[in-house]
C-alpha cells in the first residue's frame, strides 16, 4: 500500500511538472538561433555588469522636518582676516532677544600684510578674478595696508568659534572693542582715527555647527577690499539645521545661503550706518536630514533575475516572429513556382493526348484502305 501511495504521489508529481525535458532528436539547432542566443548572451552579460554598478553605487536622500530643537545653542566657526589691527577691532554677537555674547572664542592674531597679499589669490577660481584682484592689490593695497619699516604687523586674524542662543542674531566686526550696555552693547570707537578704517578682509571660514571635513561654506574663500575708510560690508544668512546620517558620518550641522551687499558710509549723501562687517543671520524652522542608502541584495537579485529572464523571452519572441515571417515568404514563393510547374505540365499532357489521337485517326484509315 505504502509503495502504491508513492507511486501515485510521485505520479502526480510528474503531472505537475511545468518545464518538460523535450528529448534531443527532437531539438533542431540552426544558426539563426546561434546567433541569437549569442546576442542574447551578450546583452545579459553586459546588462548584469552594469546592475552590479548601480548595486554598489549609494544615494542621497532628502527629507524634511520641523526642528523641534529649540534649547541647544548654535555653534559659530569663524576665521576671518581684517585689515586693521587687533587692539583697533571687536568682534561679537547680539542676538534678537538683546543678549551680547562675549567672544572669549575668539582669538585676535596680529599678521602682517605681506600674508594677506600672499594668499589674496588663494580662492580666486578663474583668470578675471586674479586680473582684477592684482589690480586692486597694487592699487588699493598699497594705500590701505601702511607698510611701515618699524611696525609690520597691520592686519588680524580672528579665529575661534562662539556659542550662541539658536534665535536670529547678529554678528560683527567694528571699530573698537564691546562693553556691556544697559540697552544692548557700545563699542569704544572714540579713541580709533577715522584715517585707521580699512574694512578690507578675506574670509577664509565661516560655519555654523559642528565643523566636519569635506563641507564647503559658501563664504569660505571671499576677499572684499573697501576703497573708502567708511565702508559697510552686510551678509545676511538663512542658517537651515541638517542632520546628516551616512555610512561614513553620523552628525547635525547647519547649512547656510548667503547675500550680501556692501555700501561707502557718507552721512551727507544720506547712506548711514557703521562702519564694519555685520553677518545677519537667521534660522529656518524646517530642518533637512539626509540619508545615504544602498540598494539592498534582495532587490539587486530581482532586477538580475529581471534582466536575464526578460531578454531570454524577448529574444526567443523575436526570433519566433522573424522565423515565422520568413516561413511565410518562402512558401508564397514556392507555391508560385509549383503553379508555373502545374501550368507547364497540363500544357504538355494536352498535347500529347492531341499528337496521340492523331495518331489513332491515321492509323484507323490506312485499316480502312486495307
Amino acid at each position: 500500500m505504502r509503495r502504491l501511495t508513492k507511486k501515485k504521489a510521485l505520479t502526480l508529481v510528474k503531472e505537475l511538472d511545468a518545464f518538460p525535458k523535450v528529448p534531443e532528436s527532437y531539438v533542431e539547432s540552426t544558426a539563426s538561433g546561434g546567433t541569437v542566443s549569442l546576442i542574447a548572451f551578450s546583452l545579459m552579460a553586459i546588462l548584469a555588469f552594469l546592475e552590479f554598478f548601480v548595486y554598489r553605487d549609494t544615494w542621497m536622500k532628502y527629507e524634511y522636518e520641523v526642528d523641534k530643537d529649540f534649547g541647544s545653542k548654535l555653534r559659530i566657526n569663524v576665521d576671518i582676516t581684517v585689515a586693521m589691527r587687533c587692539q583697533y577691532i571687536g568682534a561679537d554677537v547680539l542676538d534678537l532677544a538683546e543678549t551680547m555674547v562675549a567672544s572669549d572664542g575668539l582669538k585676535y592674531e596680529p599678521v602682517s600684510n605681506i600674508h594677506i597679499h600672499c594668499s589674496f589669490t588663494l580662492y580666486s577660481s578663474t583668470l578675471l578674478h586674479i586680473i582684477v584682484i592684482a589690480f586692486l592689490t597694487v592699487k588699493s593695497f598699497t594705500s590701505n595696508f601702511r607698510d611701515d619699516s618699524s611696525t609690520s604687523l597691520h592686519a588680524c586674524r580672528i579665529h575661534g568659534h562662539l556659542y550662541v542662543n539658536k534665535v536670529a542674531g547678529n554678528f560683527h566686526i567694528t571699530v573698537g572693542k564691546s562693553i556691556p550696555h544697559p540697552r544692548g552693547h557700545a563699542h569704544l570707537a572714540a579713541l580709533v582715527s577715522h584715517d585707521s578704517y580699512n574694512f578690507s578682509h578675506r574670509i577664509d571660514h565661516l560655519s555654523f555647527g559642528e565643523d566636519l571635513p569635506g563641507i564647503i561654506s559658501p563664504l569660505d574663500g571671499t576677499e572684499k577690499v573697501s576703497a573708502d575708510s567708511n565702508h559697510i560690508f552686510q551678509y545676511f544668512i538663512t542658517i537651515v539645521p541638517t542632520k546628516l546620517n551616512t555610512y561614513r558620518v553620523s552628525a547635525e550641522t547647519h547649512q547656510y545661503s548667503v547675500t550680501e551687499q556692501d555700501r561707502a558710509i557718507n552721512h551727507a549723501a544720506g547712506s548711514h550706518g557703521v562702519s564694519g562687517i555685520f553677518m545677519k543671520y537667521d534660522i529656518n524652522s524646517l530642518m533637512v536630514k539626509v540619508t545615504e542608502q544602498h540598494m539592498p541584495l534582495w532587490q539587486f537579485l530581482v532586477r538580475l533575475c529581471g534582466i536575464i529572464g526578460g531578454i531570454f523571452s524577448t529574444t526567443g519572441m523575436i526570433h519566433g516572429i522573424v522565423g515565422f515571417l520568413v516561413d511565410v515568404i518562402c512558401c508564397r514563393l514556392k507555391m508560385g513556382v509549383y503553379r508555373q510547374l502545374k501550368v507547364n505540365n497540363t500544357q504538355l499532357t494536352l498535347h500529347s493526348k492531341y499528337w496521340i489521337s492523331m495518331g489513332i485517326y491515321e492509323r484507323a484509315n490506312l485499316y480502312r484502305f486495307q
